[in-house]
């Protein structure tokens, strides 16, 4: 049976990791689609928001900072109004042997893709639950459910996300607040330039902007893109491990083959992963 279809018009709905990439386009989507959209991000909401359809603005936020959060919030509120939705989609990545990691890039990617997430969680799924109802949609990451080398600690922050948000969505049954997290393979945006995308398809931000309004219009807890992903991997999981390895190097791009001996990434990691500069793009 499908889904009765919620309207996003008159929705008040705050995307984080906004001003560019995949983030900037769900805004556009969602503005495009009647929501009052706010924009935050760490620099160019304003503008980004300025550039929209519809209604939007932008604010200041940084979402490894716990005060910064709750302002960009009560700022949302102010503007227009209880948040219907929050999109969690501030996230950054740094891609390379295991070993060549910097403990920098390490902690940079806890602290926004995973800790960034729980507090958005956990600033907005209490209000939300006590008003009866609040979506909040989560862009994870394909490497939720799969780990491809060279992106281990991208994908345990991932996994960490999918845990996370299975666990709180069972606290939240019957509450009114839905969870959704959406699980892209690779989109083509700064965060996964230079990478591989294996066996499937190079994805848009606009793929990824187009589920966003899709769940929130009909909404469900876990989303893959492309949607035979999701269940290729459950089926390949029931395998033994003897069977199983095999196939997933054929689906799972090795990353560090991928960058070896490339200096394409070198730009956007100086700057997405220096705690001083977030870009806020999403894969």
């Amino acid at each position: 049976m499908r889904l009765r279809k919620r309207a996003i018009d008159g929705l008040v709905i705050a995307v984080t990791g906004g001003a560019r990439g995949i983030g900037r386009e769900i805004a556009a989507h969602l503005a495009a689609a009647g929501g009052q959209v706010a924009i935050g991000d760490r620099d160019g909401a304003a503008e980004a928001a300025s550039e929209l359809p519809g209604t939007a603005a932008g604010f200041d936020l940084d979402v490894t900072d716990t005060e910064s959060f709750r302002t960009f919030l009560g700022a949302v509120e102010t503007r227009f109004g209880t948040i219907d939705v929050l999109v969690n989609n501030a996230g950054v990545m740094w891609v390379g042997p295991f070993d060549e990691e910097p403990e920098s890039a390490t902690d940079r990617m806890l602290a926004v893709n995973l800790h960034g997430v729980i507090r958005g969680v956990r600033l907005t799924a209490p209000v939300m639950r006590a008003r009866g109802r609040g979506q909040i949609v989560t862009i994870a990451s394909a490497a939720a459910r799969v780990a491809p080398p060279g992106e281990s600690t991208y994908a345990a922050t991932k996994h960490g996300v999918l845990g996370y948000l299975t666990g709180v969505r069972e606290e939240l049954r019957g509450s009114g607040v839905l969870l959704s997290a959406i699980l892209p393979g690779v989109v083509d945006t700064e965060l996964a330039v230079g990478t591989d995308t294996g066996t499937v398809r190079l994805l848009q931000p606009a793929d990824v902007a187009r589920a966003v309004v899709d769940v929130i219009e009909r909404p469900r807890f876990e989303v893959t893109l492309p949607g035979y992903v999701g269940p290729l991997i459950r089926v390949v999981n029931l395998l033994p491990q003897v069977l199983r390895d095999p196939l997933v190097r054929r689906m799972v791009p090795d990353q560090v083959a991928a960058v070896s001996g490339s200096s394409v990434r070198t730009s956007y990691e100086s700057q997405a992963l220096s705690a001083n500069h977030d870009r806020g793009a999403q894969s």
